[in-house]
């Protein structure tokens, strides 16, 4: 029996990579997308095809590009298969006051965090249809729930995943999809490594469970909105360690 296929965007590093990890080990064939990390794509690409057996497909593009997600699905369906999981992850941060932001760096924020999960879900969406089955899973923030001082750019990117997963997912019911988002609080990766150490020490004292999350930790509660519950959909759901 063929396997299911799960595709995850900016899987080179992080929450991404970790993503991979977990459903390349519960058997799923990948597509694995990145904007230019490529050779790190490839590393991860071999890691798990030789510990899981799985088959990966790598892409490299700015997916905020008004044609390159219907180009990535072009390029999957020349390989026969159709994408049952999706996982848009891919996303920037931006710190800064709103009045210093630029026109460029709201355009940038705006697209790669929000413009292409609208152009994957698009393209991801028609075979679902089809099958009357499928997850889409978007990986977003708790500043998208309660909004941060000095990443108004960012926080209003996540803030509209988290409305367009709620909306998405009462359109889809019908057809058996569920669409669900992680609203991640401080999750141990590079986005956070800017943090000094008194910074990051005054942090964790924000957290009532005393650490960050891990990459991990994301991806197992990815996996089992995939796998588990297909009544659960419309849902953002917040790992965070009780921060927010």
């Amino acid at each position: 029996m063929k396997n299911k296929t799960a595709l995850i965007t900016g899987a080179s590093r992080g929450i991404g990579r970790a993503i991979a990890a977990r459903f390349a080990a519960s058997g799923y064939d990948l597509v694995l997308t990145c904007q230019k990390n490529t050779d790190l794509l490839e590393e991860l690409k071999a890691e798990l095809t030789k510990e899981h057996g799985v088959h990966c497909l790598l892409f490299t593009g700015d997916l905020a590009e008004r044609q390159t997600a219907g180009q990535l699905f072009d390029t999957i369906g020349e390989t026969g298969r159709t994408v049952e999981v999706l996982v848009n992850n891919a996303g920037i941060s931006h710190i800064g006051l709103l009045q210093d932001t630029s026109w460029d760096e709201w355009q940038c924020i705006v697209g790669t965090n929000l413009t292409a999960v609208y152009s994957l879900c698009k393209e991801a969406i028609p075979s679902m249809i089809w099958n009357h089955s499928g997850k889409i899973i978007n990986i977003s923030s708790v500043w998208g729930c309660v909004g941060a001082s000095c990443e108004v750019a960012y926080s209003a990117t996540k803030g509209g995943i988290n409305a367009l997963t709620k909306a998405l997912a009462k359109e889809l019911a019908p057809s058996g999809i569920q669409v669900n988002a992680i609203a991640c609080g401080a999750i141990d990766t590079d986005m956070n490594h800017f943090l000094s150490d008194q910074e990051r020490q005054n942090l964790l004292a924000e957290i009532p469970s005393g650490r960050m999350g891990t990459p991990e930790e994301v991806a197992h509660l990815a996996w089992q909105l995939a796998d588990g519950n297909e009544y659960l959909t419309g849902q953002v759901i917040c790992l965070d360690g009780g921060w927010i």
